[in-house]
């Protein structure tokens, strides 16, 4: 059943295996390693691909069964980071529809895709205005790719690129298994002033054949929470953010926050995304400069002109003694 699974999807979960073989996680890792030693299966961190070192691309329909759970986590998280009024390109894929279906409420939002699905999902959008590139349709993802599609982001300049692909690995990036797409995508990354990609944790580790956005070109991942025991994920996570990526984990629970204490507090605590997550502050992340002038006194001290009452009777006393 396990290799029946992966020969027809080409990259598949251990979670989705323990749930469609109904057994547990712990019981499917050890069948997808003896698998693996007869050379029938390569292992990922979180799932299983086919043999040969390069995951073979799924289609559009086992895509949006993988992991369509942590897909919605992230594309909720994700659409926090969009303001309104921003111009923003969003590629291909089942990741970033998720997202492209949150951002309709977003006002005077601009959309810029490849994607039929993403401008599917905004069609009934009256705030967003969804602008669409040329290009020939390739059926297996509804995207349209080709020398139409690059030559239609020529000159455009947006302030973030939402991208997802078939792989992530620090060493290469993000990566796709097919050339056209992987091209579209090239052209994405160089029209937006910071890319966040969107990978769910079957997707780390795995390398495919074009890479689209090397890792020094990322600003921002936005994945899942990965499993405990999934040691692969976190050295993977980690070499990313040694890199200087910036990790935003799904589901994470942030930090407890204290009531606000002004009036207007409360309206602004509403406007923040509700989708739980936090910022990762993994060791050897950049760490975000303070906006503003040079920092103040250290807490505690007095600076000239700001001795107090206190402060000037103490000196007016100490010249009469003299």
């Amino acid at each position: 059943m396990i290799l029946e699974m992966v020969r027809a999807n080409g990259a598949v979960s251990l979670r989705e295996l323990a749930r469609v073989v109904q057994t547990s996680e712990v019981t499917v890792r050890r069948d997808v390693r003896a698998l693996e030693a007869e050379g029938l299966l390569d292992r990922r961190h979180g799932g299983a691909v086919l043999p040969g070192g390069f995951a073979r691309e799924s289609g559009f329909p086992q895509k949006t069964r993988l992991a369509s759970a942590e897909k919605t986590a992230i594309a909720d998280l994700a659409a926090g980071f969009v303001e309104p009024g921003e111009a923003v390109v969003i590629g291909a894929g089942t990741t970033t529809q998720e997202l492209a279906r949150r951002l309709a409420r977003v006002p005077g939002l601009t959309v810029v895709t490849n994607s039929l699905l993403v401008a599917q999902a905004l069609a009934h959008a009256n705030r967003v205005e969804v602008v669409m590139t040329g290009g020939t349709l390739r059926g297996s993802n509804y995207a349209l790719v080709g020398s139409g599609a690059e030559q239609s982001l020529q000159g455009l300049r947006v302030s973030r690129a939402f991208l997802s692909g078939s792989g992530l690995t620090a060493e290469r990036g993000l990566s796709t298994s097919n050339m056209l797409s992987a091209s579209v995508d090239r052209a994405l990354v160089q029209s937006a002033a910071e890319v966040v990609v969107l990978a769910d944790h079957t997707k780390l580790g795995t390398d495919t054949m074009f890479q689209t956005v090397p890792t020094e070109l990322i600003t921002r991942l936005v994945t899942d929470e990965p499993h405990p025991g999934e040691e692969r994920a976190a050295t993977e996570l980690q070499a990313l953010a040694d890199q200087g990526v910036q990790i935003s984990v799904a589901g994470a629970q942030p930090p407890p926050s204290r009531p606000p204490a002004e009036p207007g507090a409360e309206r602004k605590a509403r406007k923040q995304p509700r989708a739980q997550g936090r910022d990762v502050p993994l060791p050897g992340q950049r760490r975000a400069h303070v906006q503003g002038g040079p920092p103040g006194p250290p807490r505690g001290s007095a600076t000239a002109g700001d001795q107090g009452p206190v402060g000037e009777r103490a000196r007016v006393a100490d010249l009469r003694r003299r």
